[in-house]
């Protein structure tokens, strides 16, 4: 076990820690907002996009299918919305 050192927030004289990070212009705070993920499919840009499970129960699966133009393939063309967008993707979804 190593000696404990006096942190440079302390050393530096400073009040808070967050006091020196934002003199140093340090920001590890993590973003709010969320992402979410959708598949598109290639052929028919359709998001009605499932996954093909394997005969076996835990064997993986076998790919992607698009159920409106029955594509089959590996990889499917996949956006990033953000929560707001996601939001109004699933509301345009609904009716």
């Amino acid at each position: 076990m190593g000696k404990l050192q006096t942190p440079d927030w302390i050393r530096e004289g400073y009040d808070s820690k967050a006091d020196w990070e934002k003199s140093k212009g340090v920001n590890d705070k993590k973003k709010s907002k969320k992402n979410f993920k959708i598949k598109i499919c290639p052929k028919c840009k359709d998001t009605d996009v499932k996954v093909i499970l394997g005969n076996e129960e835990g064997k993986g699966s076998q790919g992607w299918e698009c159920l409106k133009c029955k594509w089959k393939g590996k990889s499917p063309e996949e956006k990033e919305l953000s929560e707001e967008e996601f939001l109004e993707y699933l509301e345009k979804e609904e009716k």
